[in-house]
């Protein structure tokens, strides 16, 4: 062996130690973060068949606006401090709107439960109380944790996976010979070849997928920046994204001015369609209303916004044009987000979402048989991160599809209901974590697997039973319950092939050597 080998032999076998341990370290919560984060691609496709009473029908920004400030004046909150008014889109339709009422002295500020009116009428909407997809969105951020505990979570095992990518494309020999070869019915083998392909597959967007999600915390991961050059974070927003100063009540009454022609005209200006409207003051001649663009239409995420005298309708405030690093910023959320991906792309990040979960899963199953191998050194953790393994693979989607099926047989009208929806999801997650201890692992597997089955399956039929929009013609509900008998027969075929006896001792012998060899 040559002396020049020597190096890049060592700095490979580094590599593959550092992509093993982190991969596995961080591996079980990457993969509930990818499956939920995937979820989340259709966000507010999943509350709306969560909320089967929410309107079909769409309603203009500007008049869905007019009719909110409305409904706010007819209920009193005319003293409030601010409002925040959400306006419907091509994907919701429905106004959601949270008031602020002003605080008591040395109080902090707190924002009323969001109501959910009509975007037509402005009449509140009896639809179910539920978190809708917003709850796959923030755990997978969140993890369930208090702020900021879970976001620093997250932002960690991130960072364990844009390494574990670097040091896997150092590892890998033959990473793009291999993405073409997938053998079936080979063990340990297959297993090898399924987290090259899923790897390789998306290799670009777990690499920007990864590192666009550590920048929309990067605020907060590094904050330092802003507080050295500024007393307040809210003078950042007015330099960077020209946020208009908050301006203090004068105490003399004032009505606003119709709300619909502004609507308009920040459509005009800012040249796209109005996502958000905050009015701060209203019913004071100090009062401002501002406007801030969809980023529905844009790969920049970042949402410029104009801002009008609430009493006069005059503009007081517009973002600036962005500069090269906020508009970085801003495409790096957007990329992240992808709020502008129409259906067809939005499927395909759902699908490389997939991969990212398929490769982090295929890697940990991969670290176990390892270990397993003949002559290997005995690791007193395995059994543990085996059961691991079993838990989160098989039994989060367990738990994803209580969620959903909980909302369904739980009473419309409960009061609480979104918290048990969500306790349902994570009982019983941690009832199959639990109850697969008393199990053999391959039994273990297969009985997990067929419970998640049974779950999508169920959820599929409750809604067609009990609510029965899909009978109705509506796309939104037939596509969903389709979605969730594909997720059911998908599971059903796991559950089926890990039932399957296991290679013999010498097949499997050298398809785990292939696998540390790789």
């Amino acid at each position: 062996m040559s002396a020049t080998a020597l190096p890049v032999r060592s700095l490979r076998q580094a590599m593959a130690w550092i992509h093993g341990w982190l991969g596995l370290l961080a591996g079980w919560i990457l993969f509930a973060m990818f499956l939920t984060g995937t979820a989340s691609y259709f966000r507010p496709e999943i509350t709306r068949w969560m909320q089967p009473e929410l309107p079909a029908n769409r309603t203009a920004p500007a008049e869905a606006a007019a009719a909110a400030v409305a409904a706010l004046q007819r209920q009193g909150h005319g003293d409030d401090l601010q409002w925040f008014i959400y306006l419907p889109d091509a994907r919701t339709a429905m106004t959601r709107v949270f008031a602020m009422p002003k605080p008591s002295e040395g109080a902090p500020r707190r924002r009323s439960p969001e109501l959910e009116l009509d975007p037509a009428t402005g009449a509140p909407i009896a639809a179910r109380e539920t978190r809708g997809g917003e709850q796959f969105y923030r755990f997978h951020f969140q993890l369930q944790l208090p702020h900021p505990w879970g976001r620093w979570l997250a932002g960690l095992c991130a960072l364990f996976m844009l390494t574990a990518i670097v040091s896997g494309v150092i590892t890998h020999k033959r990473i793009f010979a291999d993405f073409f070869t997938l053998r079936w019915n080979k063990g340990q083998r297959s297993w090898l070849d399924a987290h090259n392909a899923s790897a390789v597959l998306a290799l670009p967007f777990h690499a920007v997928i990864t590192y666009t999600g550590l920048m929309t915390l990067v605020v907060m991961y590094m904050p330092w920046p802003i507080a050295t050059n500024y007393a307040k974070p809210i003078d950042f927003s007015y330099d960077a994204y020209g946020t208009a100063p908050e301006r203090e009540a004068s105490g003399r009454p004032a009505a606003l001015v119709p709300i619909a022609p502004l609507l308009r005209d920040a459509e005009r200006r800012l040249r796209g369609e109005p996502s958000r409207v905050v009015i701060r003051n209203p019913g004071d001649a100090a009062a401002t209303v501002t406007v801030s663009r969809s980023g529905a239409r844009s790969i920049d995420a970042r949402a410029p916004s104009v801002t009008y005298a609430g009493a006069t309708g005059r503009v007081i405030a517009a973002s600036p044009p962005a500069g090269p690093i906020v508009s970085t910023f801003g495409v790096m959320i957007g990329l992240h987000m992808a709020q502008f991906a129409a259906p067809a792309l939005r499927w395909l990040l759902f699908l490389l979402g997939t991969t990212g979960a398929a490769m982090v899963g295929t890697g940990l199953l991969l670290w176990t048989a390892a270990r397993r191998r003949p002559g290997a050194a005995p690791f007193r953790g395995l059994r543990l991160v085996e059961r691991l393994n079993i838990a989160a693979i098989a039994g989060l989607p367990v738990g994803m599809a209580a969620y959903l099926l909980a909302n369904r047989l739980l009473p419309a009208n409960l009061a609480g209901r979104a918290d048990l929806e969500v306790a349902a999801m994570f009982w019983t997650w941690g009832a199959v974590a639990a109850g697969q201890l008393l199990l053999s692992p391959a039994r273990a597997w297969r009985v997990a697997f067929a419970l998640g089955a049974i779950a999508f399956a169920a959820t599929a039929v409750a809604d067609v039973v009990l609510i029965s929009r899909a009978w109705s013609g509506d796309t939104l509900f037939i596509a969903f319950d389709a979605a969730l008998l594909a997720l059911a027969a998908l599971l059903a075929v796991a559950a089926q092939r890990a039932g399957r006896p296991r290679a013999a001792p010498a097949r499997r012998a050298r398809a785990i050597r292939e696998v540390t060899h790789a």
